[in-house]
């Protein structure tokens, strides 16, 4: 069984720049491209428990932002063992995170992200 511990270096560079795209997004009100940024974050770094716990983490919070009761009970769930799949490489990759889709549905992969996953 592979276990996944640490991100490698391009898909840690291509996280933190979705997550900066999403704090510039929701400074300036554009909730809808904040939580695009959110879901790519989360497709980047789902296979690493550090990362998938924190794009859970930040869409709570968004969550809580947008007084979105369904979007809070779904992270909630998320966070208890989001982290835990992640470490035994155990995600369906594509899988934007959101309580909007079931946690173990893999899809699409946008081609920019897949292309990324692929020189990890």
């Amino acid at each position: 069984m592979k276990f996944n511990t640490k991100i490698p270096k391009p898909l840690k560079q291509a996280y933190i720049e979705e997550l900066k795209q999403y704090s510039l997004c929701l400074e300036n009100k554009q909730y809808g491209n904040a939580w695009y940024h959110l879901e790519r974050g989360h497709m980047i770094g789902q296979s690493y428990p550090i990362e998938h716990t924190g794009s859970h983490w930040l869409m709570l919070e968004f969550g809580f932002r947008q007084k979105d009761t369904k979007e809070v009970i779904g992270q909630m769930i998320r966070l208890l063992v989001g982290g835990w799949k992640s470490f035994i490489n155990h995600v369906p990759l594509g899988n934007t995170g959101g309580a909007n889709v079931p946690p173990l549905k893999r899809m699409p992969i946008p081609n920019d992200i897949e292309k990324l996953l692929d020189t990890k």
